[in-house]
């Protein structure tokens, strides 16, 4: 499905990302930013505009996403330190964005926050249902967006679904700050060498990963029972608990100060409600998470900390000070350098027939003026003064210079000029850059319809492309199921596993084959998880599956009950039931009526092969069968056992061969002591060198030991063979 991620570059966002990429969902990533600092190299299309942008709008349009992931409390795009400014910006950006949701009007909105909307302490872990009480700017513009999508999902019906995150920790991007109590405490200790710490605050985190996978089973679900729910591991920690962990792995030199002060605070999310609806794994817990955390710091820590930090050393932080000084007295220290050559011009014409009406002064406070503005003008008017000043003083004493009303209208005329032309040159200044602002923007507005356009385009192209070469096509489906016909009969079934896999585009897929009219067997698998029922089944017992099964129509699992495949077929010959195609590793969006469309011709054509592979056997069969019993003769027996162990080796079947000692009671006792003795789906055969076996089908050698067993009970001596022995 199409997914459109919302947020700023962060571990967070990758690991989202990477999680959505890995299930096969199409992801557009809407960056909030227009700068290009973060690749992302598994994003589908990309869009770098603000989210007040009237482009946001043009992007749910033209993405008409799925699923839409807004991430919220953890958005790299707003910067809490200044938290009044960024609230209202944050509000603003979220209305906008679930304005153009509701005008698409389809998908689920995910909402990521945290436990920072919960301020008060709780003696008891919190539940969804509990009154947020948030504090700050932060937390309340959080709890505002919450309620902006809980009013979108109540008013008009949208599917919005809120996450709140119990202080998520991760390892962090190289300079990037980060809010968790794990990274605080870490930047605490290596720029000061102490860790403050208290033991009477207590909380519950939770690792990146673990959060990011709970997360998506909320997400992929396609209705979920709440509309809202808590990420949390319920692992409890006091401060002072993780400081010395933090500590700890810092090394020597760091001390962890406590500084238990106040009541006890305890915030940890309650998480009851998701377990209730979703089964709850923890990976990563606190001590293995803050030790990956700590190292990673600990490695990259000029990445973290300043020159005017403790661990930035002494002569860094004196580095620092000094250039923010000088850059502030930069502009004074030019207008007292320059001022020199203008006093020394002023001193040189005095008295000058041709320069006696030039005001050197005038022209260096309009220089300023000009270039700096006001603030520098009047600077540069007390320079002027003062050097005024002083030249008058070498012929005439202060109180002449006090006493003469040329001195006050001179005066009066550098500042009246040199605040007048900075004025001016600010106004045209701010101007230009209202003006430059304002081209930018229509520049903007043109770049992004043409970036839509473009996207379209590739989209529009990537999709024709989709509909020359898609997996839907009949054609290509027939070309991947006449492959079958490449086998050798025996083979037919363990091939027609991988085929079903690539035709529904599933790693987990398993064919049994109907033994009698209760009982399955497994004949072939691509996985693991695709035999997970076993060897052997009652399918008459799983009622909801075999009811439609028996109906010839296609079983979806829509309750999502672990104990039954997710989509399952049944291949009929004439009305007898042969085989039951099941299906475990697709995702929830693609359980509909076109996949079970899919499946029934996908099963109706490997029908056709099994159908011709069996009758091509049947009509063999006194060539393959000893006479007058059902032990295969050496040449056909030698070809099946070839087939199982080949298919084996590909991961397709599990398979056993036995050689049976017959040297006491002859092969033809030995038969007879067999026949009641093995599964409808083992198979005896005499070697080339005249010797009985017996291959188990879906049988591994732990498992081949009790029916060895079986058989010395039975009077009869085997041991296990390769199949290159026959």
């Amino acid at each position: 499905m199409n997914v459109l991620l919302i947020g700023g570059g962060s571990r967070m966002t990758d690991a989202v990302i990477d999680k959505l990429n890995k299930s096969g969902h199409r992801i557009y990533l809407l960056t909030g930013r227009r700068d290009k600092r973060f690749s992302y190299k598994r994003v589908f299309e990309r869009y770098d505009f603000p989210y007040e942008d009237e482009s946001v709008k043009d992007v749910f349009e033209s993405v008409s996403p799925d699923m839409v992931v807004f991430m919220g409390a953890f958005d790299t795009n707003f910067d809490w330190r200044r938290a009044r400014q960024e609230s209202t910006r944050y509000a603003s950006a979220l209305m906008n964005i679930m304005s153009a949701y509701s005008v698409v009007g389809k998908g689920r909105f995910v909402y990521f926050s945290s436990h920072e909307v919960y301020s008060r302490s709780y003696q008891d872990n919190i539940p969804e249902s509990e009154s947020v009480s948030p504090s700050g700017f932060k937390a309340l513009a959080l709890a505002q967006g919450e309620e902006i999508c809980d009013n979108y999902r109540r008013m008009q019906g949208l599917d919005t679904v809120i996450l709140r995150f119990d202080h998520l920790y991760g390892i962090p991007l190289k300079g990037q700050e980060e809010s968790n109590p794990c990274f605080r405490l870490c930047l605490e200790g290596l720029k000061t060498g102490k860790i403050s710490a208290s033991d009477r605050n207590i909380f519950s985190m939770i690792y990146l990963n673990d959060a990011v996978e709970l997360a998506y089973r909320v997400m992929e679900k396609e209705k979920t029972a709440r509309s809202c729910y808590h990420i949390s591991s319920g692992e409890e920690i006091s401060e002072m608990k993780l400081a010395d962990l933090v500590a700890k792995g810092l090394g020597a030199g760091v001390q962890v100060v406590n500084n238990s002060v106040g009541e006890k605070r305890r915030v940890i999310l309650d998480t009851g409600s998701y377990e209730q609806e979703y089964t709850q794994q923890i990976f990563t817990h606190c001590e293995t998470g803050v030790e990956n955390v700590v190292h990673y710091i600990n490695r990259y820590k000029d990445s973290f900390i300043h020159a005017e930090d403790k661990g930035g050393g002494t002569m860094g932080r004196i580095w620092h000070t000094l250039k923010g000084v000088l850059g502030s007295l930069f502009p004074f220290v030019e207008n007292m350098i320059c001022f020199i050559p203008f006093f020394i011009l002023n001193n040189s014409t005095a008295g000058s027939e041709y320069f006696a009406r030039l005001d050197f002064y005038l022209l260096y406070v309009l220089l300023f003026a000009i270039v700096h503005g006001q603030r520098q003008a009047v600077f540069s008017s007390l320079l002027a003064i003062a050097g005024y000043c002083y030249r008058e003083m070498g012929g005439n004493s202060g109180f002449e210079i006090l006493l003469d009303h040329n001195t006050y209208v001179w005066m009066a005329q550098l500042f009246i000029v040199g605040m007048a032309v900075g004025y001016m040159r600010d106004q045209l200044y701010q101007l230009k850059k209202d003006d430059e602002e304002e081209i930018r923007y229509l520049q903007r507005r043109v770049e992004d319809i043409s970036d839509i356009n473009d996207s379209n385009v590739r989209m529009k192209q990537g999709f024709e492309s989709q509909l020359v070469s898609q997996r839907d096509s009949l054609g290509k489906i027939y070309d991947i199921t006449s492959s079958l016909e490449l086998y050798a009969p025996e083979e037919v079934l363990f091939y027609a596993a991988r085929v079903l896999g690539e035709l529904m585009d599933s790693r987990d897929v398993a064919v049994y084959t109907v033994a009698n009219a209760d009982y399955a067997r497994l004949f072939s698998f691509t996985s693991r998880e695709a035999r997970k029922l076993g060897n052997s089944i009652k399918y008459t017992a799983m009622e909801k599956m075999y009811t439609e099964l028996k109906e010839r129509h296609v079983f979806i699992n829509k309750d999502m009950d672990d104990k039954l495949p997710l989509m399952a077929g049944a291949v009929y010959t004439e009305d007898k039931m042969e085989l039951i195609l099941m299906i475990w590793g697709i995702p929830w969006q693609r359980m509909t009526l076109g996949e079970a469309n899919r499946l029934t011709i996908v099963g109706s054509l490997i029908q056709n092969a099994v159908v011709r592979s069996n009758r091509y056997l049947e009509v063999l069969t006194s060539q393959r069968y000893l006479e007058g019993t059902n032990v295969l003769a050496r040449d056909a027996f030698a070809v099946l056992v070839k087939a199982f162990f080949e298919a084996r080796s590909e991961g397709l079947t599990e398979c056993t061969l036995l050689e049976i000692h017959t040297q006491a009671v002859g092969i033809k006792q030995a038969v007879k002591i067999l026949g009641g003795g093995i599964r409808q789906t083992d198979y005896m055969g005499i070697s080339k060198d005249g010797r009985l076996y017996v291959l188990l089908s879906n049988t591994d050698e732990e498992n081949a030991r009790g029916v060895m067993e079986r058989f010395r009970k039975s009077g009869l001596e085997s041991s296990p063979r390769e199949g290159a022995q026959i």
